[in-house]
């Protein structure tokens, strides 16, 4: 979580910045939210099964610029709305399998995040410790979505 934490610093996420995961239950997932939260940031947890339109919403909603996403199908879901998301500056992917050709900047993959986060790290000393005692009791942690955009009321 550290390294992936570092691995974020590396690419510009610092405090305010909008953290999204889509995909299962993995530890990877969670590690990305916590690590969010480590430098002031707010993860955005996401439904693996939401529709383009909802992903779109909620992504722009709440200004986000780093995807996490479990494997290629959430992959391609986001690469495929990319045009639409304006703030969206990384995607990060946990499972490689069937990503190996596809390139660009703005596409990592989660090990090589904290590859580039332990070279930071080792750089930069008591990076993430700071980040986190500069938190707040009242700096807001996660952003929660029950579906994409609200329906229209009547009347």
């Amino acid at each position: 979580m550290r390294d992936f934490a570092l691995g974020l610093a590396t690419h510009g996420f610092h405090r305010g910045d909008k953290l999204a995961v889509i995909g299962d239950n993995r530890p990877s997932l969670y590690w990305a939210q916590v690590a969010a939260q480590c430098l002031g940031g707010t993860a955005v947890p996401m439904y693996q099964d939401s529709i383009a339109s909802e992903l779109v919403f909620v992504l722009n909603h709440a200004e986000v610029s780093v995807v996490v996403a479990e494997d290629q199908e959430q992959v391609d879901k986001i690469l495929s709305l990319r045009a639409e998301l304006p703030h969206l500056q990384l995607v990060v992917y946990d499972d490689p399998k069937g990503l190996r050709h596809y390139s660009g900047s703005g596409l990592q993959s989660f090990a090589d995040m904290q590859a580039a986060g332990r070279e930071f790290g080792a750089a930069n000393l008591g990076y993430v410790e700071a980040e986190i005692d500069n938190g707040d009791p009242d700096d807001l942690a996660l952003l929660t979505y029950t579906s994409g955009r609200p329906a229209a009321r009547k009347g």
